[in-house]
């Protein structure tokens, strides 16, 4: 079957400005709460968009990590090409779809990097192998086998047989403090509810998008 004959229409729920809370930290917090109530696999899954000084974007699925009244974050290599661009320009944009919900949810925002404190925190409670990992692997760097990668990985178990891994200095967190927020439900006939809110003078603006 084409994409262009793939057609579902949406009719799950409704959205609109008297609905949502003032704050949209707060709506996404309800929102993800549904997301997991409902089963939605990795709810926490979003794509990342970040773009070089002179425009050129790209694009790629990262998982939230933290959400707090600063913002959305997560975590990785900063050697990675995302986290030069960010370096460059800290501008990035989010994207959350929750189709099993009809939802979708997009923010933009500024970034910039976590604490260590915080990243070591994190850091010493992911799983072993991914503290190895974080250590063996440069992001996005070119290498020329798996094999490379599976040796990279036995030398760092090598040097730290006691399980003992530390806070690799190019390794850590962002987190991208909102200026848009844009809540998203999907309606019958294309017709979809889009709830924006924006940032102007220090205060959260609420308004209603044409679909």
């Amino acid at each position: 079957m084409s994409p262009a004959d793939l057609r579902r229409e949406y009719a799950m729920a409704a959205l609109d400005v008297a609905d949502v809370k003032p704050d949209p930290l707060d709506q996404f917090r309800h929102w993800f709460h549904d997301a997991q109530a409902a089963g939605v696999r990795e709810p926490n899954a979003m794509t990342l968009a970040t773009a070089t000084p002179g425009g050129r974007p790209s694009a790629r699925i990262v998982l939230l990590k933290t959400i707090d009244h600063r913002g959305f974050g997560f975590f990785t290599d900063y050697r990675s090409r995302k986290a030069a661009e960010l370096d460059r320009n800290p501008q990035a944009a989010l994207v959350f779809a929750w189709m099993e919900l009809e939802r979708q949810v997009r923010i933009e925002g500024t970034v910039e990097q976590m604490d260590r404190e915080e990243a070591a925190a994190y850091f010493a409670s992911r799983p072993l192998g991914s503290r190895h990992g974080a250590w063996a692997s440069v992001q996005s760097s070119v290498i020329p086998d798996r094999a490379w990668l599976e040796t990279a990985v036995l030398e760092v178990e090598r040097r730290h047989p006691d399980g003992e891994i530390p806070l690799p200095s190019h390794w850590g967190g962002f987190i991208l403090a909102p200026t848009m927020c844009e809540f998203w439900q999907g309606r019958p006939s294309r017709l979809h509810d889009r709830i924006q809110y924006r940032m102007s003078a220090g205060q959260w603006v609420v308004e209603r998008l044409a679909p």
